[in-house]
């Protein structure tokens, strides 16, 4: 039988207004990177964007705002939005990533169509202050926890590859375990000129065993992704990362970066024999 591999999309519904200072984003406007910087989409153009996912075999679909975390008018947008692409797209896991939250805020938008809440620990707790000093840890891990008291399912994941050590790593990948979620996305750093962290020090055998870390701590029963950084480490080699135990990744575009094709991505799985999920797995 062969495995299944299921996609997601990433639709950067409100894009580069950060004032957070994330050392790895390019959506903080404080450094000032070559990106698309716009307010909120219509929703018109992001149930159109939806369905269009779907067409490409997307069973998640992630409506990310830039900003620290959810606001009343954030609240509001993503709510109005949710409830939108769930009157069009069926068998469309949708999910939010919208920062920092509370599980009022969390409850709210799963009352309007919500399934999921993606929200990253990014690396470990001690070297948190390296890569971000506007906000802390701890209110990452929080937010996490809200989403699962919600009854969301939760995302959470990381970034690898910042400058951080092998402890870090390891210390991710345990707290990431600790909050059992659903879904974990792995991303890996893709320098930009603007960032202050202007290279990655993580090669493609170190990013191997950091998925097979991840799979042997989460278990057979989670979507493990690879997302961020996928084209940069597994360009060609990409039956690498699903051997050590990924099952999921992203198509299309990321937040501020493009990524291949949506239809080389299936011709890519096609090719390495797998097969693309047609129903949600959680």
């Amino acid at each position: 039988m062969k495995k299944e591999i299921f996609l997601c999309a990433i639709n950067n519904i409100l894009s580069g207004t950060c004032l957070e200072d994330c050392k790895f984003c390019t959506q903080s406007v404080r450094y000032h990177a070559d990106i698309e910087r716009y307010n909120y989409k219509s929703i018109e153009t992001i149930v159109d964007e939806a369905k269009q996912a779907k067409a490409n075999g997307a069973l998640g679909y992630c409506l990310v705002t830039a900003g620290k975390g959810l606001d009343d008018k954030k609240v509001e947008f993503v709510a109005r939005a949710a409830k939108a692409v769930k009157a069009e797209v069926d068998n469309l896991n949708l999910i939010a990533c919208n920062g920092t939250a509370s599980k009022e805020q969390l409850r709210y938008l799963k009352e309007h169509g919500i399934d999921s809440y993606n929200h990253n620990l990014e690396t470990s707790e001690r070297y948190y202050s390296t890569i971000c000093t506007t906000h802390s840890w701890s209110e990452r891990y929080e937010t996490c926890q809200n989403a699962k008291e919600a009854g969301l399912q939760l995302c959470t994941g990381g970034i690898f590859g910042m400058g951080e050590e092998q402890e870090d790593r390891d210390e991710l990948l345990k707290a990431i375990t600790s909050l059992d979620p659903e879904s974990t996305p792995l991303n890996f750093y893709h320098p930009n000129k603007a960032l202050p962290i202007k290279t990655r020090n993580i090669s493609r055998d170190e990013a191997v065993v950091i998925v097979k870390k991840a799979r042997q701590l989460l278990g057979d029963n989670r979507l493990l992704m690879v997302a961020g950084g996928r084209e940069l480490l597994f360009n060609g080699c990409e039956e690498l990362m699903f051997e050590a135990g990924a099952n999921s990744i992203v198509i299309g575009n990321y937040l501020t970066t493009s990524g291949d094709a949506p239809q080389k991505d299936r011709a890519m799985l096609e090719r390495l024999g797998y097969k693309v999920a047609t129903a949600c797995h959680a």
